[in-house]
């Protein structure tokens, strides 16, 4: 643990909210790190992610702590994530003091998980006043640390493209800073203490979130998926563990961490199981431009002409077509934007994203007008 000085929270980071008072999310209209399309493998990867997860020494596990314990440690977690040295300007949030829209904006950002924004722990109890909240580093969200999710602290770090290092370095930055003023749960033997036993030991998980649909389309995706298994990893859907993999989107990560080290985990998803799985996926985009070409510029023109005439479209099927339109586009069938704009048009598409965009919350049938109005707008460009 390293020594050094710190600044005291003001009040308003102490009551959820920023210095000028506001708990809102500033710039929800831009797009976040994650979605950036930029970076090593960008085509294939989307964002690359490093968690870690903790416990405060002293403090039972979220899903076995009281009320007043689970209190105590939101207070001690806030009071040292807004003075510490996190690399940028913290928002802290408490989540109890935001509307139920401001917590699925959060969700949608993947700052947040959608247990965390709903309240609810891994035992299935609780709900929205449950203690928990988040800090987030500001402008570029690089950086979130959720406080009372499944573990009292969860710091993880997303860069985009494929670039684990890159996130690693700025959590493990984010866990120094943090144990400065908090003593970790911690065994010589064992490593870090966890909720979940599959997290003991170094209590990192490295994922990169991928856009297969080629390996869809050629009928080889289950391959993928069989091969990962074998090699201990876990696929799951773009809201991680639970979720569909809406759009061919899938997070691929590594199941435990006890008895390697973070360099070691690390090493082998950023240079040997992610770099074939985009190898996989080049070359099955390869044998749709080769063998497919005709039928593959339908499915994506078809997909393009859908958004760019529906009425009415519902979140699921904007994402499976915009991830059709964002192949057309990084194989080079369809022009006049880039593959970062689809990706921004994604979030856009969800209900909270779309609400604030608005200026006003709407009804769900209300959403999927206005959900289509957007798409064909933003996509007027493309062809």
């Amino acid at each position: 643990m390293r020594d050094g000085p710190g600044r005291d929270p003001t009040r308003e980071e102490r009551e959820g909210g920023t210095p000028e008072g506001s708990p809102r999310l500033s710039g929800f209209e831009r797009g976040t790190e994650w979605l950036r399309g930029v970076g090593n493998a960008s085509d294939v990867v989307l964002s690359s992610r490093a968690r870690l997860a903790r416990n405060l020494a002293g403090f039972p596990f979220v899903c076995r702590a009281s009320r007043a314990d689970r209190e105590q440690v939101l207070e001690i977690c806030r009071d040292q994530l807004v003075r510490a040295d996190l690399g940028e300007r913290t928002l802290w949030v408490d989540l109890r003091r935001v509307s139920v829209l401001e917590r699925q904006l959060l969700a949608e950002r993947h700052l947040i998980s959608k247990p965390h924004a709903a309240g609810k722990q891994s035992t299935g109890q609780g709900g929205p006043d449950e203690p928990r909240g988040v800090a987030i580093s500001l402008p570029a969200e690089r950086l979130s640390v959720m406080v009372n999710e499944e573990d009292h602290l969860r710091i993880q770090a997303v860069r985009s493209g494929l670039d684990l290092r890159g996130a690693y370095d700025e959590a493990e930055h984010a866990d120094n800073e943090i144990e400065r003023g908090i003593d970790y749960a911690f065994s010589p033997r064992f490593g870090y203490l966890t909720a979940c036993p599959t997290n003991v030991g170094t209590g990192a998980r490295f994922s990169v979130m991928l856009h297969l649909p080629a390996l869809r389309m050629i009928g080889e995706i289950e391959k993928v998926k069989h091969a990962a298994d074998d090699m201990g990893l876990a696929v799951r859907g773009y809201y991680g563990e639970g979720s569909d993999t809406t759009g061919d989107f899938f997070q691929i990560s590594n199941q435990t961490t006890l008895g390697k080290s973070e360099g070691v985990l690390m090493h082998e998803m950023e240079h040997e199981i992610v770099p074939r799985v985009v190898e996989y996926e080049r070359h099955a985009r390869g044998v749709l431009l080769g063998k497919r070409r005709s039928s593959t510029e339908d499915e994506v023109h078809r997909a393009l002409g859908t958004l760019r005439s529906a009425r009415l479209i519902e979140t699921d099927e904007a994402m499976q077509l915009l991830g059709r339109v964002r192949l057309g586009v990084v194989l080079g069938l369809i022009g006049g934007g880039e593959a970062g704009e689809i990706n921004h048009l994604m979030l856009l598409s969800h209900p909270a994203h779309l609400q604030r965009t608005l200026g006003r919350e709407i009804s769900q049938a209300d959403r999927r007008l206005e959900r289509a109005t957007l798409l064909r707008s933003r996509l007027s460009s493309f062809g």
